[in-house]
């Protein structure tokens, strides 16, 4: 079994001191050190955002790819090389704004996939923008005067698109997490963890306190992780106004739903029976149809 020290490059990380992106790392070193998965067994993706210098500090096989655009090549490696786990992480500017369509796309393909999505509610690489997470009437340095659009909902919107695993998580609680991470991990299909992990530097609502405040566990309070209507219910009711009471608003955290045994997107491909770097060992002669292109 690899120990998390194992999972960690020289590179001093770089984020703001208290980052939320701090508990998802560690929750993450922690998760692959207790499955005993070791680095040739998966391969991992960055978008661009603070997220993405994590592909910096995580010693593992990966690609750090284009703004919102880490989903098309893991989509790839899931699709040639099924004998590797894929994980993917992406921001909620990142992944839910230029990426927001590729993310459809995956969702609904069921693609074999783990995305682990940095929900900071804010755009912090480039000085505290709204993000498409942002709630509601929120002043940010791009919406002096609120944001007047409503805020994203990934957990519903995964949930609509026919992901088999959607879970949220608090960079707050990182054995809670970790726990999260490893049953997503091993999960079959495409599974979303979606983790609040607070902006110290940008976010000022959205703090670590705040969240403390309101979280609870869908765990501690029965829930019935097979029945997707009222996961869906349940992701509609997360907080929308930025002066509600810690009674008035709860958020949980948790897996929303679960199910297993349905068909990924790689079953249903003839080429997937065969990985795509066992098929260039041997390549095919295509003299004949170039020949009868000239």
């Amino acid at each position: 079994m690899p120990a998390v020290k194992e999972f960690v490059t020289t590179q001093k990380p770089t984020w703001c001191p208290g980052c939320g992106n701090f508990g998802m790392w560690e929750a993450l070193k922690r998760a692959l050190s207790q499955l005993g998965w070791e680095k040739h067994e998966f391969v991992a993706f960055w978008g661009i955002g603070c997220h993405g210098n994590g592909a910096d500090f995580l010693d593992v096989q990966g690609f750090h790819a284009l703004h919102g655009r880490a989903l098309p090549p893991a989509t790839a490696v899931a699709l040639t090389r099924p004998d590797l786990k894929v994980i993917v992480q992406m921001g909620d500017g990142d992944g839910y704004g230029l990426g927001m369509g590729h993310f459809v796309h995956t969702l609904r393909r069921n693609v074999n996939l783990t995305c682990l999505a940095h929900n900071n509610q804010i755009y912090g690489l480039t000085t505290g923008q709204a993000s498409p997470t942002t709630e509601h009437l929120a002043k940010t340095v791009s919406t002096p005067s609120g944001v007047l659009e409503q805020p994203v909902n990934p957990i519903g919107l995964a949930l609509a698109e026919g992901a088999t695993f959607v879970a949220r998580g608090f960079a707050g609680d990182i054995p809670h997490l970790t726990e999260l991470y490893k049953r997503a991990l091993t999960h079959e299909g495409f599974a979303l963890v979606d983790v609040f992990q607070p902006c110290v530097t940008w976010n000022k609502v959205n703090t670590f306190q705040w969240f403390r405040e309101r979280v609870y566990k869908l765990e501690d309070e029965s829930w019935d992780t097979s029945d997707r209507s009222a996961a869906f219910d349940l992701s509609l009711s997360t907080f929308h106004d930025l002066t509600c009471t810690p009674e008035e608003c709860r958020v949980p955290i948790g897996i929303y739903y679960e199910k297993t045994g349905e068909p990924t997107y790689e079953q249903g491909l003839e080429a997937t029976k065969v990985p795509g770097w066992h098929r260039a060992m041997n390549p095919r002669d295509v003299e004949h149809i170039i020949r009868s292109l000239t």
